[in-house]
Formats: structure tokens, sequence, C-alpha cells
């Protein structure tokens, strides 16, 4: 498959999810966004070995989509946005996943940040 294919179905996903859900939020909010989700994806493979090295016995395939890209972009600003303290990072991650997640992911995203937070670097 062509490189314009590729790109034309990643278009079209999100055409989809815009539709969806339509971005009623301030164009600022939307920029920080943008601009967060670029970051994470493209350090998504030291996040995941981040995140997999300080979750027990859980590799990245097995988390709730869900968990995991929240550990993600709490891993990143964690270890990347020096502008956000900890305490910050850590309570916003806990409450999305109250929110989106499931009964557990709440803790189990407490647990798993907490150990890369107090890990070594890469």
């Amino acid at each position: 498959m062509g490189e314009r294919r590729k790109s034309r179905e990643v278009l079209l996903q999100l055409l989809f999810q815009a539709e969806m859900n339509p971005f009623t939020k301030a164009p600022e909010i939307c920029e920080r966004a943008e601009k967060l989700f670029i970051e994470v994806w493209e350090k998504r493979k030291e996040l995941d070995l981040r995140i997999e090295g300080a979750s027990e016995h859980w590799k990245m395939s097995r988390m709730s989509l869900v968990d995991r890209n929240i550990l993600r972009f709490a891993c990143y600003e964690l270890l990347y946005c020096k502008d956000v303290p900890p305490e910050v990072v850590f309570d916003e991650a806990i409450e999305i996943a109250k929110r989106y997640g499931s009964e557990d992911s709440a803790s189990f995203v407490n647990g798993v940040l907490d150990k890369v937070w107090k890990s070594e670097p890469l």
C-alpha cells in the first residue's frame, strides 16, 4: 500500500473521530493536545519500555488501550514537561483513568507512574 493511500486512511480516521466527537474546545487546548500527541507518539517506544519496566508482569499489549495511553502521556509529562509539577501529572492521570478506564485503572496507573517516577533514566 502506498504512502498516499495510508495517509488517506489516517485522514479518514481523523475525520471520523472529529465528526463523532467534535472539537468544541478552545484553539489553545487543541494546539496543546496536538503538540503533545506528536511528541508522545514520537517517543512512544522509549515510553513503552519505561512503562513495561515499571509494570510487573504486564506487557503493553496486555494493557487496556485507555490505561496504556494514559500512561504514555503521563510518563511523557513526568519526564519531559518540566513546567508541569509531578503531583499534577499524577492527579490528572488518575482522574482521567477514573473517568475513562476500568474500576482498577486509577490504582494501576498510579502504581506504574510511581515506579516510573522513581526509576533511573534509560
